[in-house]
């Protein structure tokens, strides 16, 4: 197939691919309510000759091509598709109509790219030799989604041989895209410490035991896992965002309250985190005569892209928008995704689509109630993912 032919292909497509983001972030739906989202996404594949699956309760959707060219492997293409708890506040004509819910994270161009793939792919079916097969996933903002569907048996019948999903990225420039080998995305864990004194006033502190100075204590000598018991080649976060305690200026609480967030690459660093957080917290209580209840409640792991997949992906981006639009050198991120989930099942590539532009002052982060998208990014998206698929199914 000429190259100009799929890109033609596309920009024949591009109103329509359009049309279909805003229609969905017009409607968003959150984690495990995205009914609606599902039941469209469903008419659409059926519409455009896919066998389709819906799963999950009705809050996700399989879709399946059967290439024309034989048999051969099966690829996975992944797309998230819930919004968020977020009240919008852009100026764009087509903003959510959905109060207190909002695509604030891209997800709505996901399932656009998904839709409008399926449909070049389904046109161009004789020239696959093997399947094809959308995963539509749901509440990956709660990270409760990719579980469920591989239980589900999403990756079975027929059984996939690689994977491949793309994230759309206000950070980077509308034109670029972000391919990286390894471990892409971080694993992601909550933690919660209640560390517990012996209350009193404050005035007469050598009489009572104090949780929130041990709690202090216990914030900062956490820190030094990091500095002191990671190696300093292996990126690693611990964030404690919520300390609660006390209900006095002038009273020494009972018990202080401790919620944060573990982030790693490597299975062994979480691991080991996971394990000393709790064992420093406990030694430091104990020694400050207090003591300190932990709980770790697990995440999703680190997403970790396949080398030759990663390889095809990097090839399809750099013919797509040119080897200069691929940047080199760690492009990690230290947020997380339960296409991790995927990526344990099978090989494959996770990639970054680059959709900021600050000529067009489109720079709010993702998950802020003004995130906004560079639409000249989402044809791009579609054709390094075809590229993709039709060199994995050549």
């Amino acid at each position: 197939m000429a190259e100009d032919e799929l890109k033609a292909a596309i920009e024949r497509r591009r109103a329509h691919l359009v049309e279909l983001r805003r229609h969905f972030h017009q409607h968003p739906e959150i984690s495990l309510e995205e009914h609606q989202t599902a039941a469209t996404i469903a008419r659409h594949l059926r519409e455009s000759g896919l066998e389709v699956r819906e799963m999950v309760n009705g809050t996700a959707v399989s879709g399946l091509i059967r290439g024309g060219a034989g048999e051969g492997k099966t690829l996975l293409v992944r797309a998230d598709i819930d919004a968020l708890p977020v009240t919008e506040e852009t100026d764009v004509p087509f903003k959510s109509l959905v109060p207190g819910k909002m695509h604030a994270c891209g997800h709505d161009s996901h399932i656009a790219i998904a839709l409008t793939l399926a449909d070049v792919l389904m046109e161009r079916r004789d020239q696959l030799r093997g399947n094809v097969k959308f995963a539509f996933q749901p509440a990956e903002e709660r990270m409760g989604g990719a579980a469920p569907m591989l239980k589900e048996g999403i990756m079975r019948d027929p059984d996939v041989d690689g994977v491949i999903g793309l994230h759309i990225w206000s950070p980077t420039p509308v034109g670029d895209v972000v391919v990286q080998a390894g471990p892409f995305f971080a694993a992601a864990d909550a933690i919660h410490l209640t560390v517990r004194g012996r209350g009193g006033h404050g005035a007469m502190p050598h009489l009572n035991v104090d949780p929130v100075v041990a709690a202090a204590e216990i914030v900062v000598a956490v820190q030094t896992l990091i500095s002191r018991e990671i190696s300093p080649f292996h990126p690693a976060v611990v964030t404690f965002g919520m300390v609660n305690g006390g209900t006095a200026f002038n009273v020494v609480a009972d018990t202080v309250e401790l919620r944060g967030t573990v982030r790693t690459y490597s299975a062994a660093d979480r691991e080991f985190l996971l394990r000393r957080i709790g064992e420093v917290a406990r030694g430091i209580a104990e020694s400050m005569r207090a003591s300190a209840e932990y709980e770790v409640e697990r995440g999703c792991p680190a997403c970790v892209n396949d080398e030759h997949i990663t390889a095809l992906v990097r090839r399809a981006a750099e013919a797509t928008v040119g080897a200069e639009h691929v940047p080199a050198g760690d492009q990690r991120q230290s947020v997380s995704d339960d296409m991790a989930l995927f990526l344990e099942a099978a090989p494959g590539c996770y990639f970054l689509l680059g959709a900021g532009n600050q000529e067009k002052g489109i720079s709010a982060p993702h998950h802020s109630s003004r995130f906004a998208i560079d639409e000249d990014a989402l044809p791009i998206g579609v054709e390094v993912m075809a590229r993709a698929a039709l060199e994995f199914l050549a």
